[in-house]
């Protein structure tokens, strides 16, 4: 059996496992780089397998960087099934054309003001190439088993993270392998506590907050203290968020401090298509949550919902204070951008940060101090307020995913601390040696390993 690492490995993104075992190809996770330039390069290469020999894709969860490379996958001839949970598809599909028009528009753009070093920008797919990966996917229930072939058996748990999320475990040549997928926390807002897995012979564990502990935060106080201050300066408060549980975190938490008379009475605006697109997940997977329909039905009277981009503009241009939550969530692209583009040299503005940022990307640069940031070939100065709120991470910290191997019952042979820079893996890698005597390793880029 061999393991190779095509993604994912000392980076938080483009999450690619290649299992081989006894002539079938398996990968986990098909995602899109993201962050640094060197990274998004990656993104164009082919992978050091023909696409067609892959017999299956499984996908731990609909988030880009674990999905989002599925459309060249199939454009390069994969031909096989993608199991997944049925929010998974669904949020897959969402992202998925997302970011094909979000491509196609950017490439449109950089065409039209010549700020591309290429001669003519592509994007890296299209919308007509993203339609030809749904129709490979399978649903599959979560915690019932299935066989991929006679040999090989696959069953996927709850993670926490996001709707339909799972670790996958799979049994093959006598082992027993987990991929964790993303792992939410135990306390999240919205999320049940992940599953953990009670049996491993190797476990491929993410290690985004490997080395932190999520601070023991008052979100709600942080919000209401943000948005008070910035109503009182007349300035306009703006959230990058990921159109995925977060925003509806968001919302749900404003929710709650508006019904506690805590919040100024401004427009709260809900500027995400896909954002929107996903309260609807929300009702119709209840078991995936803990929100109740009724609260979700009230949560979103709240909210202005802004879908036509005719109305972002108009938004963007209405003087009063207000509370935008757009997409994306490392402010890479979406919505979000243009109300940057006239808020960002505003003394009176905020931007509060609520969520990881990668490397390379604007948010991580604007957390770091930068004065200037550039958005669509253009240089903004940075005026604006930039604050962050650790507490509202999706991701589990470093107690979380110690915890996660809490229930095993046996000792595993092997650890791969995968889904993390260097650093934060590393400082897993030592507390999981340190705590449980496992033998850990944090695999590089490219790198094959036999099992």
């Amino acid at each position: 059996m061999k393991i190779k690492f095509l993604g994912g490995a000392g980076t938080v993104t483009g999450s690619k496992t290649l299992i081989e075992t006894n002539g079938v190809r398996i990968l986990i996770d098909c995602g899109q780089f993201q962050g640094i330039k060197q990274l998004r390069e990656l993104n164009w290469e082919s992978l050091p397998i023909e696409p067609k020999s892959i017999d299956f894709v499984l996908l731990t969860h609909g988030h880009l960087d674990h999905c989002g490379w599925l459309p060249r996958l199939v454009h390069q001839g994969f031909e096989g099934k993608i199991y997944c949970t049925s929010p998974t598809k669904d949020i897959a599909k969402l992202i998925l054309l997302d970011s094909a028009k979000i491509q196609e528009e950017e490439a449109e753009m950089a065409n039209k003001n010549h700020f591309s070093k290429h001669k003519i920008a592509e994007p890296l797919y299209d919308v007509a190439q993203t339609e030809k990966v749904f129709p490979l996917f399978r649903v599959i229930k979560e915690k019932e088993p299935f066989d991929l072939d006679p040999e090989i058996t696959a069953v996927f748990q709850n993670a926490g993270h996001i709707l339909g999320a799972c670790s996958i475990t799979l049994t093959m040549e006598g082992k027993t392998l987990v991929f964790s997928g993303d792992i939410g926390r135990d306390d999240d807002v919205l999320m049940y506590p992940p599953t953990k897995p009670q049996k491993a012979d190797y476990i491929f564990l993410e290690s985004t907050y490997g080395n932190k502990r999520h601070p023991d935060e008052d979100v709600k106080l942080s919000l209401e203290t943000y948005i008070n201050n910035t109503f009182r300066k007349d300035g306009t408060v703006i959230i990058p968020s990921f159109a995925v549980e977060r925003a509806q975190t968001i919302m749900y938490l404003l929710w709650q401090l508006m019904r506690e008379g805590r919040l100024p009475d401004i427009p709260y605006v809900i500027d995400t298509p896909m954002g929107i697109d996903v309260l609807k997940l929300f009702q119709t997977n209840s078991s995936w949550h803990k929100l109740r329909p009724d609260e979700c039905i009230e949560m979103c009277q709240m909210f202005t919902m802004v879908s036509d981009y005719e109305d972002t503009i108009k938004m963007i241009y209405t003087v009063q204070p207000k509370v935008i939550i757009a997409a994306s969530g490392m402010i890479t692209g979406g919505r979000v951008l243009s109300y940057l583009e006239r808020y960002i040299g505003k003394p009176e503005t905020t931007v509060i940060i609520v969520g990881y940022q990668a490397e390379g990307t604007r948010g991580r640069k604007l957390l770091e101090g930068e004065k200037e940031i550039k958005m669509h070939g253009k240089i903004y100065p940075v005026e604006a307020t930039i604050l962050e709120i650790e507490g509202l991470s999706a991701h589990g910290d470093q107690h979380d995913l110690l915890h996660w191997l809490s229930a095993l019952e046996n000792r595993p042979e092997k650890v791969f601390l995968v889904h993390g820079e260097n650093e934060p893996a590393d400082a897993l890698r030592f507390q999981i040696q340190e705590k449980y005597g496992f033998d850990c390793m944090v695999p590089f880029l490219g790198q094959e390993i036999t099992l």
